[in-house]
């Protein structure tokens, strides 16, 4: 257990930055796999957009690493640009 003042509160903030980080992961996984299943072009083209901003956002941030989320918007606007 920590007894300096400064590694219980690093403790709390890192609980709250890790259940932070996991909110905006578990989100983004859900709406990849919403844009995954979409088999309407213009309502995927709608779409799309905002999964690759919170997949910016997770790589801006070193939650995801920025390759993962290149190839993560390259394998997504294939998809999309694949929907007839």
């Amino acid at each position: 257990m920590a007894h300096h003042a400064s590694s219980k509160k690093r403790i709390r903030q890192d609980a709250k930055k890790r259940l932070r980080n996991r909110y905006y992961k578990k989100s983004a996984r859900t709406a990849i796999a919403k844009l995954r299943e979409m088999t309407e072009k213009k309502e995927a083209l709608a779409f799309l957009p905002k999964v690759v901003s919170m997949i910016d956002k997770l790589a801006k941030n070193n939650n995801w690493h920025k390759n993962k989320a290149s190839n993560l918007k390259s394998k997504l606007t294939k998809h999309v640009n694949a929907i007839s």
